[in-house]
């Protein structure tokens, strides 16, 4: 891959990148640090090496971000305050907008670094745990439990936390009932246009909307509302025994993605719902 076409890439994923850092870092400044690095470290590879750019650039930024935070951490500094956009700079005011806002700043700055990325990359950007496993260097199920205890401190710390988990807790109650009766258009609705369901070993088995739609109306039958991992889910268990649990990354008012883990174990968390 040339250099034009290299940085053509680099530029096509930049602002996913800085949105990641963002949310890791809560400083604008810090996250263009980042992003910068990980172009640097992007260059010094070369493309012809990468097989899945996206998926590369988010684990490098990520681990630049981590890297950042445990450095924080030991020099116990204080966080940075959150920026305002510009009036001038509408661009990066939207940007900034979709950000996380200063309560939810605030509770992951109580976080242990692996906790945040963990939750950040899971939580608002459906990264699955395999890839933040390699990342964090501990196993999926290790860092399934980062992201789960990093969800019960946000929910639990932020003002508008019991809020959200009550209206992620309405978005898939919806697609239950959706799936259950068939509704195709009503699960459609409820599906983020780029929806991904995956397996427990983190790989995509459905992605898209219709697809999801189409494989989910009329199903669920048997499905139980549930906390898993202290994510809004359901969990199933079928009459030959097999023990389904499913949770679901709620983002903008639509899922975006569905995880399934098949006859789930300890290091899972299921709490059934009433």
């Amino acid at each position: 891959m040339g250099d034009d076409l290299l940085a053509a890439e680099f530029e096509a994923n930049r602002g996913r990148l800085r949105a990641v850092a963002y949310r890791m870092l809560g400083s604008g400044a810090e996250a263009d640090d980042a992003v910068q690095e990980t172009w640097l470290r992007l260059s010094r590879a070369g493309g012809d090496t990468v097989d899945n750019l996206p998926a590369w650039l988010t684990t490098v930024v990520s681990r630049v971000c981590l890297d950042m935070l445990r450095s924080r951490a030991a020099r116990r500094e204080e966080p940075p305050v959150t920026e305002l956009p510009s009036a001038e700079d509408p661009e990066r005011e939207a940007m900034l907008a979709d950000a996380v806002g200063d309560a939810l700043t605030v509770v992951l700055e109580t976080l242990t670094p692996a906790e945040r990325l963990a939750f950040v990359l899971h939580d608002l950007f459906a990264v699955s745990f395999e890839e933040i496993a390699s990342v964090v260097g501990r196993s999926p199920a290790a860092a399934r439990q980062l992201a789960s205890r990093a969800r019960r401190r946000v929910q639990g710390g932020s003002p508008a936390g019991a809020a959200d988990a009550a209206r992620q807790r309405e978005i898939v109650d919806a697609f239950l009932t959706a799936a259950r009766g068939g509704d195709f258009a009503g699960l459609l609705a409820l599906l983020d246009p780029d929806v991904v369901m995956r397996g427990g070993d983190g790989q995509v088995g459905l992605r898209g909307a219709d697809e999801a739609a189409r494989f989910f109306s009329g199903r669920a039958q048997a499905a139980m509302p549930a906390l898993v991992d202290g994510a809004a889910g359901a969990f199933v268990r079928t009459e030959q025994g097999l023990r389904i649990a499913l949770s679901f990354t709620v983002a903008g008012g639509r899922i975006i993605a569905i995880d399934t883990v098949m006859n789930p174990d300890e290091s899972i968390t299921i709490e059934l719902l009433n």
